[in-house]
């Protein structure tokens, strides 16, 4: 069974009783958060008692919730009255997340310059753990509705950006992530085995540079770079991403996989050097 979707949810419910001890933590906010991450993985309006069961709320908490997230502007009523979605305010945040955050700021004209050069998909991610989110995507001319959107959410374990990633990363850490990660493929192709996703990123530690094919639609690749930040740890990635009606994976790879490394470097922070004594 493969998944029909090319998203995961970014939110548990169970998520708040990790911080049951801290006397700072606001339940009401993990509760109002747990609302709004119910509209994840949906296709569709949801109903009050849609929201309740995803988020793992009682009905009258979630009735409070959802008609103070209104009242806000936050969540609205579907148009046709068939429940609720996310609202417009969402996206002025999304938006503010996006200018201010420092990777996208420096990664943006570089972005835009492989582009112009490749005139190919061109992405940047940003690691979540088992996840990346895509904050700046550049699709291509016959890209699908939801791979043109940012804040989509896919696993680290089976992405050109995520191997990306696991490639500058400790083996054991990468047995963590995958052991955390839902691993229901979305195509016959698609990594479901720790040793699958371990060859990978030794290819990819040998290559400079990621190659998944296959792993979300049958006919697209995608090549990827890791983000480092100061130090040396991973924060994103880059990734350009094709179609296997036009070129073959290692073709792409081979003709593209330079310059990709070029545009990562150039978006790397500056290292720290340690301190002499």
């Amino acid at each position: 069974m493969f998944r029909n979707m090319l998203h995961i949810s970014t939110f548990d419910p169970r998520e708040a009783d990790r911080f049951s001890e801290d006397p700072l933590f606001v339940r009401a906010a993990a509760r109002a958060v747990a609302v709004l991450s119910a509209f994840d993985l949906v296709t569709k309006p949801l109903s009050l008692s849609e929201i309740s069961q995803i988020a793992g709320l009682d009905r009258s908490a979630t009735q409070r919730i959802v008609h103070t997230l209104v009242q806000l502007g936050m969540v609205v009523r579907d148009p046709e009255d068939r429940g609720y979605l996310p609202g417009n305010r969402l996206l002025t945040m999304a938006h503010s997340s996006l200018r201010l955050n420092p990777i996208c700021q420096k990664a943006t004209p570089v972005l835009l310059e492989l582009r112009r050069r490749t005139g190919e998909r061109v992405d940047l991610s940003l690691w979540d753990d088992t996840k990346i989110i895509y904050a700046v995507r550049m699709p291509y001319k016959n890209e699908i509705f939801v791979g043109t959107l940012t804040g989509n959410a896919v696993p680290t374990y089976c992405t050109a950006g995520g191997l990306a990633i696991l490639s500058r990363l400790a083996d054991d850490e990468i047995a963590d992530i995958v052991g955390r990660s839902d691993m229901t493929p979305f195509t016959p192709d698609t990594f479901t085995t720790l040793d699958e996703v371990m060859r990978a990123v030794e290819e990819t530690r040998i290559r400079g540079h990621s190659l998944a094919a296959r792993q979300f639609r049958r006919h697209e690749y995608a090549i990827g770079v890791p983000i480092m930040n100061e130090h040396d740890r991973p924060v994103g990635a880059i990734t350009l991403g094709g179609s296997l009606d036009e070129h073959s994976a290692e073709e792409f790879s081979d003709k593209y996989g330079v310059l990709l490394q070029e545009a990562g470097q150039s978006c790397c922070a500056p290292r720290h050097s340690p301190v002499e004594t």
